[in-house]
Order: C-alpha cells, then sequence, then structure tokens
C-alpha cells in the first residue's frame, strides 16, 4: 500500500512541476512577445508622430536589435521544448564520443571563443564513449556551454570534463567567470531567479536552463550546479548508458 502512495505522490509532483513549467513558459512568451513588439511599434509611430528625429531613432535601433535577438531565442528554446511534448516523441539513444562532442563546440563558438580570447579544452579519457540522445544532449551541452562563454571574462578558460562514476558518466562545463551567489543558484530552475547580464552585456531570459532540466530527466540523467560568485561556475551532468 505504502508503494502505491508514494507512486501516486510521485507522479503529483510531476505534474505539478510540468503545470508550473508550462505556466512559466506561457507567461515568459506573453510578456516578451507584448515588450518587443510593443517598443518596436511605439518606436515607429515616435518617429511618425516627429517625437523623435531619425538620429535618435537609429540610436534607438541596437537596443531593439538587441531585444529581438533575446526573443529569438526564447522562441527557439521554446520550440526545442515543444517538440518533445509531441505524442510520438521518444528517445533516440547513439552512441557517441565525449571528445566529438568537445569538437562540435569547439567548432561552433570558434567565433565567441577568439572574440573573447577564451581558451577551451578538454579533460578526461577521449576514447570514452557514451549512449544517449544526441539531439538533447546536444541542446542541453550548448546551452551549459553557452552561458559559460556568457559569463566568463576576456582571457579566461573553459573546460569539458568527462568522468566515470560507477556505471554513470559525468560530463561538466567549467568556467571561472563571474559565478553567482548560493541564494541564486537553489532558484535557477525557477521562473524567479534574476537575470544577469553576461560580462559583455549578452542577455538572456533564463529559459534555457530550465528546458535544460527538463531534457536531462528526459535522458534520466541529473543535473548539479556548483557556483560561487567571482570564482566560476560548474555545471554537471549524470548521464547514465541507454539502450540502443
Amino acid at each position: 500500500m505504502n508503494d502505491v502512495i508514494n507512486e501516486l505522490q510521485l507522479k503529483i509532483e510531476r505534474l505539478e512541476n510540468e503545470i508550473s513549467f508550462k505556466n512559466g513558459l506561457i507567461s515568459i512568451l506573453s510578456h516578451d512577445s507584448k515588450e518587443m513588439f510593443g517598443n518596436f511599434l511605439w518606436l515607429i509611430e515616435a518617429l511618425e508622430d516627429k517625437m523623435i528625429n531619425e538620429e535618435d531613432f537609429f540610436n534607438l535601433l541596437p537596443q531593439v536589435k538587441s531585444d529581438a535577438r533575446k526573443n529569438m531565442q526564447t522562441i527557439q528554446d521554446s520550440t526545442a521544448w515543444l517538440k518533445t511534448q509531441y505524442g510520438d516523441f521518444k528517445i533516440k539513444p547513439v552512441k557517441m564520443l565525449v571528445i566529438d562532442l568537445f569538437h562540435h563546440f569547439e567548432e561552433k563558438y570558434a567565433a565567441q571563443l577568439k572574440e573573447k580570447n577564451i581558451k577551451f579544452y578538454f579533460k578526461g579519457d577521449p576514447n570514452t564513449s557514451l549512449t544517449t540522445d544526441r539531439v538533447l544532449l546536444e541542446y542541453v551541452v550548448d546551452k551549459i556551454f553557452n552561458n559559460a562563454v556568457k559569463y566568463s571574462f576576456p582571457g579566461q578558460d573553459i573546460y569539458l570534463q568527462e568522468a566515470t562514476e560507477s556505471d554513470q558518466t559525468v560530463l561538466s562545463v567549467i568556467d571561472f567567470g563571474t559565478g553567482m551567489a548560493e541564494k541564486y543558484v537553489s532558484a535557477i530552475f525557477s521562473f524567479d531567479n534574476p537575470i544577469f547580464q553576461g560580462t559583455s552585456g549578452e542577455k538572456g531570459v533564463g529559459l534555457s536552463l530550465k528546458i535544460v532540466k527538463n531534457f536531462v530527466s528526459l535522458m534520466r540523467g541529473n543535473i548539479q550546479i556548483i557556483s560561487a560568485e567571482n570564482k566560476g561556475t560548474t555545471v554537471s551532468l549524470f548521464l547514465s548508458k541507454l539502450i540502443e
């Protein structure tokens, strides 16, 4: 009887988390869309009504561009999550080398790494492989690595570290950037956490890591964040081998 009750409680907790996540996602999409289009409409009408001149109009465009880029990222993240909600979605485990994952992001982020003069290194056994869903894993590591770059100062290093703990592969993205206080780490996966700017003024909406946690659960793994203000952040994925 106790087992049945515990199972029901877990199901209720999962449903509550899903409802909370969906409500938060809808709120972000609604707020950001209104804000972006509202600001853009105001800017055009202000120019038409001669409340601002053309010079002021063009001076404000970089801010509009920044807001548009932020909202585009929100839409892309939301679309990635929605794909996992379709009835026919299934995990597709494949065997992959961790070093290939490293080279993928080394190439994808080459321009951003060069711009900030950040060195990206691999730590671990280059022959280590894991079996999991490639699409979900690449999304997860991409968002974690993107934050590592965003919150690192020029000239700092970032590591992708591989380790094996019993039957799990542990992938960690380690940076030595701005980090954050413990009170923010504990709220990082909620919709109540504050949004920080990157070291070069990069903006975000804080949605990516919430979807990351959802995807890690789909891969039957766990995620851990260790961070200290002005010392950096380590985000670790604990991934069990899935059956191909």
